[in-house]
């Protein structure tokens, strides 16, 4: 790019003509263009529309919907590729530890009991690691904007995909706001005088500014509060065992008496599909690994190993903290009665460490729970803001939201979740309990829609990949467990909703009410209502697994070196000691 030059001493302007190069793969070769030169001049210029944006704005839209179009837009979308492979591992490992673990198992402990508790949690995180798998194959091959909403309509349908893009859109502009109250209750431990709204303020701001940083932003604040939620879960599950073999200042040895006294289980089967549903909310955000390889510099390299990761976070932060909880906090608990979900207070985490007689650490884990709740909400503007932008690429949302700038940030899309954040100040109202119930109730199921259509994309994207004469040699990573885990993920989704419609239509210890089946399955109808509306609206096909795109949006297309690269690694692999072997396969 030639420019002018300056000395010291010139009175440098904040914007300076350039020619842009034609060595330059621009569409603006030749012309002249200006350049910020003042650091206050590339802040504002900044926030300007980027060209892919404003080329794809320029598009006239066809009668229908335009599948190619909405392929290529997601495929190309300009958004940065700053996230490094320390940011996905975080992500993976405690990017969603939030209330949903801290808080609201103790709602679950207190309705279904420890068994219930890691019967229910155990079941979603089998499910789980068949879908985060499922999407983690289809993420390397397609590193797309909007991530599963795309893969939905690429392989389904395009009516599916605007109903999983809405539904999971909608399940984090509520989140957001919900965090902010959990946090501002929580700080309430120290601050009991002073008014939530001030606290809620101060939280909205700081999750705010740090997403106007893109998402170079949110992976460093995402890495740092991931670190250390893992390091408080690690430390809990250390002290836990010393408290249960008698090592605290008060109660002697526990073992298992709770698990026998009040007993396993509170209200049997139906006890363990109540949690179903907690255990949803509270691994909500693990598929953001996958939402997030559209903004990775090389996902073909960081993603595979982040992906592995959720197998230790389901199993040491999940499974290993909960079977703690559930033998130091019996679930006749007077303080897990009437648990919500913004209420830190009822925490079995902090209930066992304060029966434990020490002194101190309640509030040490009440920062931790906050720390919690402002990732989680951070974890809320970045997935909203994708997915709303890469609906409105695919021209299923309004234009607007597709604005994309030049430093790569979704920046319409960003401001909307914010907005909707300011929701959180109701927690100065009278009216908060029954605002965020009926919240809660559009994202309670929400995750469900999500993982089931990622297990169904993935069997349909293998139907393709077969059919259109491909080998799964061409993967760069393929699901460990397979087409088989995802049939077997599908089929987990389907029965926890129909247990789920069980437990809706008649309540643990209650009649069949409306008003409890919708706070408790209101996702569902909202979904179907969502996919019939633009099935009738559009007329979308069903996606043939002949005529499925397996071209656009990957960035390996020089197919017989990625084989030749693949088959190098194997046989590297294959020259190491056991243990390193096993390491690369579950790491």
């Amino acid at each position: 790019m030639s420019e002018k030059n300056y000395k010291e001493g010139d009175d440098i302007p904040a914007y300076k003509t350039a020619t842009v190069d034609s060595s330059f793969q621009s569409k603006n070769a030749g012309q002249v263009a200006e350049v910020p030169t003042t650091a206050w001049a590339r802040f504002v210029d900044s926030f300007r529309p980027n060209d892919v944006y404003l080329a794809n704005s320029r598009e006239v839209n066809v009668a229908g919907y335009d599948m190619e179009a909405a392929a290529r837009r997601t495929a190309e979308s300009p958004l940065a590729r700053r996230l490094k492979g320390r940011h996905l591992q975080m992500i993976a490992i405690g990017g969603s530890i939030g209330t949903g673990l801290f808080v609201n198992s103790g709602a679950a402990l207190s309705s279904g009991g420890p068994a219930a508790l890691l019967i229910a949690f155990g079941i979603i995180g089998l499910m789980l690691y068949n879908v985060v798998h499922a999407l983690g194959e289809l993420a390397v091959v397609f590193p797309v904007a909007g991530s599963f909403s795309t893969f939905s309509t690429r392989f389904i349908d395009p009516a599916w995909g605007f109903a999983m893009g809405w539904n999971y859109a909608m399940q984090w502009l509520v989140t957001f706001p919900l965090e902010l109250v959990a946090a501002s209750i929580t700080i309430q431990y120290w601050h009991a005088n002073v008014n939530n709204a001030v606290w809620v303020a101060i939280f909205w701001t700081l999750i705010v500014v740090i997403n106007f940083f893109g998402a170079k932003g949110y992976g460093e604040a995402e890495f740092v509060f991931s670190m250390i939620k893992v390091i408080a879960v690690i430390g809990f599950i250390i002290l836990g065992i010393v408290l249960v073999c008698g090592g605290g200042p008060v109660g002697g040895y526990i073992g298992g008496k709770y698990w026998h006294n009040p007993g396993a289980f509170s209200y049997g089967f139906k006890g363990v599909c109540s949690v179903f549903v907690t255990a949803a909310f509270a691994f909500g955000g693990t598929e953001l690994v996958g939402l997030a390889a559209a903004e990775t510099a090389n996902p073909r390299k960081t993603l595979p190993s982040a992906v592995k990761q959720v197998f230790w976070r389901i199993t040491l932060f999940y499974i290993v903290a909960l079977t703690i909880v559930g033998l130091l906090v019996p679930y006749d608990n007077e303080h897990l009665l009437g648990a919500s979900s913004v209420d830190a207070t009822a925490s079995p985490f902090v209930i066992a460490i304060t029966n434990a007689g020490i002194s101190g650490l309640p509030s040490v884990m009440n920062v931790v729970i906050m720390i919690a709740v402002l990732s989680v909400g951070n974890s809320s503007i970045y997935g909203c803001s994708r997915t709303l932008s890469s609906l409105a690429e695919m021209n299923l949302a309004p234009q607007f939201l597709a604005y994309i700038d030049k430093s790569g940030r979704p920046l319409a899309a960003i401001i909307v979740t914010s907005l909707f954040g300011l929701l959180a100040f109701v927690a100065a109202s009278p009216k908060e309990g029954q605002v965020f119930n009926w919240l809660l109730a559009l994202s309670g199921l929400s995750s469900i829609f999500t993982w089931g259509s990622v297990c169904l994309a993935h069997i349909l994207f293998r139907r393709a990949w077969k059919v259109q004469g491909h080998s799964l040699d061409e993967l760069a990573f393929k699901s460990h467990s397979g087409v088989i885990g995802s049939y077997f993920g599908l089929i987990l989704n389907i029965l926890v909703l129909i247990a789920q419609f069980w437990v809706a239509v008649w309540p643990i210890g209650g009649t069949p009410n409306a008003s409890n089946f919708f706070q408790t399955y209101l996702a569902a109808p909202v979904v179907i209502a969502f996919y019939i509306f633009y099935k009738i609206w559009k007329r979308t096909p069903f996606v043939r697994p002949s005529q499925a795109d397996l071209v656009t949006g990957r960035r390996e297309v020089d197919i017989p070196a990625l084989i030749e690269e693949l088959k190098a690694e194997r046989e590297e692999l294959k020259q190491r000691n056991v243990f390193v072997r096993i390491y690369k396969f579950w790491c």
